[in-house]
């Protein structure tokens, strides 16, 4: 099988030095110093699992990739209707395309329901059929330190799903590749669920994370930023359950589990710290979307976020 990853940042660069490792035919699109260092030197790899190099191929032009039997879109979110109208080069007939990305997918509605803060104008939709789409939850932590070295600070996993919850081929070939690569790639027939799952976490403590600096433990802890996070985690709840999905987790449990994490960065504050746009939108944007549109108040969900898109642009403005 031949692999490619559109959008080899921190996590995208992670993955293709893991399988590029482990020998599979791996390809990393990047753009500018990350990726002529990566074309010089390789992509050099700083974890607790074990330091490493790796030396896939590396473009910086998608159509220069040729077509691949599996694509992993790496890049954020908001970066995916740009990148999308020019994924077409990776495709054959067969070609899988993974997502990665945080918050709500665009391929989790379709037609009229798609919300506009996930897919402008339908543009993903477009370039990307139905029929390819493979979902995935990425549960792992890593930054890049300096152009072509990637820290991986934690988690090896990335749970594979059907987006009609179905046990495929495709998906079993895939997470084989994986986990010959050291990653952990469970499959699972309820993506749509383990979506909101994640989304419980992020919607609520990637926010916070940005506007106060604080850490997931400092968060949970403090007594005031804990309630509103609590808060938040209910708004969505209710719209999931409006939705149609139960979750098989507790609002209790997922600040849990959040606290045991520890002194860690959300991906949202590295980004604000990084000056790098924030996945707001795809995250907390869709979801006061779908709330308006299907009346679930969220309020809270609604400060926060109406907070943090003002930080955002007050940060662009001081540049």
């Amino acid at each position: 099988m031949k692999f490619a990853v559109a959008g080899a940042g921190a996590i995208g660069a992670y993955l293709g030095a893991k399988m590029a490792h482990a020998g599979y035919d791996v390809t990393l699109f990047a753009r500018g110093a990350h990726c002529r260092a990566m074309r010089e030197h390789g992509v050099r790899v700083l974890s607790p699992d074990g330091d490493f190099e790796a030396h896939p191929r590396v473009v910086d032009s998608l159509a220069a990739a040729g077509p691949v039997d599996v694509v992993f879109l790496a890049v954020k979110a908001h970066s995916l209707p740009a990148l999308a109208p020019q994924l077409p080069p990776l495709f054959g007939p067969e070609t899988a395309v993974v997502s990665m990305q945080n918050g709500i997918p665009w391929w989790y509605f379709t037609g009229a329901g798609r919300p506009e803060k996930i897919d402008p104008g339908g543009v993903i939709s477009a370039a990307i059929e139905a029929r390819r789409v493979i979902g995935s939850i990425v549960y792992l932590s890593t930054e890049i330190v300096e152009p072509g070295v990637i820290r991986h600070n934690e988690g090896t996993r990335i749970t594979l799903g059907e987006p009609d919850g179905a046990r495929s081929e495709r998906c079993r070939a895939i997470s084989e590749a994986l986990a010959r690569s050291g990653l952990r790639a469970p499959i699972t027939t309820h993506i749509r669920q383990e979506i909101w799952v994640k989304l419980l976490g992020n919607i609520a403590f990637n926010p916070i994370s940005a506007l106060t600096g604080a850490t997931l433990v400092a968060i949970a802890r403090d007594p005031d930023t804990s309630q509103l996070v609590r808060a938040i985690m209910g708004e969505t709840e209710a719209l999931a359950h409006k939705l149609g999905i139960e979750l098989p987790i507790t609002i209790d449990q997922r600040i849990t589990g959040a606290e045991k994490v520890g002194e860690h960065k959300t991906s949202m504050l590295q980004d604000l710290e990084a000056g790098r746009p924030l996945e707001l939108d795809a995250i907390a944007g869709a979801a006061l979307e779908l709330g308006d549109r299907l009346g679930v108040p969220m309020p809270a969900t609604r400060a926060v976020y109406a907070c943090t898109k003002l930080l955002e642009k007050q940060r662009g403005r001081a540049k």
